[in-house]
């Protein structure tokens, strides 16, 4: 039943001509395997941890407004503005 259809029995398995691995081999490929599963689950893991963080982050800084303007702040600038147009207003009386 060595067809290569991949339905082969144990005991045929066993009667072919091939070389069997060696147990130790055998286990260092399945250990080695499955560090590479745990390995890519963790990967993706961190990637979408990552993901969800930038996300979030985003969303964040868009939804959030900024702090409306003090009053305080508004009125020095209403202030300095005045002051200006004072001093521009004496500039242009003066006898030159």
């Amino acid at each position: 039943m060595a067809d290569g259809s991949g339905l082969e029995t144990f005991s045929n398995h066993a009667n072919s001509t091939t070389t069997a691995t060696p147990p130790s081999v055998a286990a260092e490929g399945q250990t080695q395997a499955q560090r590479d599963a745990a390995l890519k689950r963790a990967l993706v893991f961190i990637s979408i941890a990552a993901a969800s963080a930038g996300l979030a982050y985003a969303i964040v800084r868009a939804t959030l407004t900024r702090a409306p303007i003090d009053p305080t702040t508004e009125r020095i600038q209403q202030l300095i503005d005045e002051a200006n147009r004072l001093l521009k207003q004496l500039d242009e009386k003066k006898p030159d």
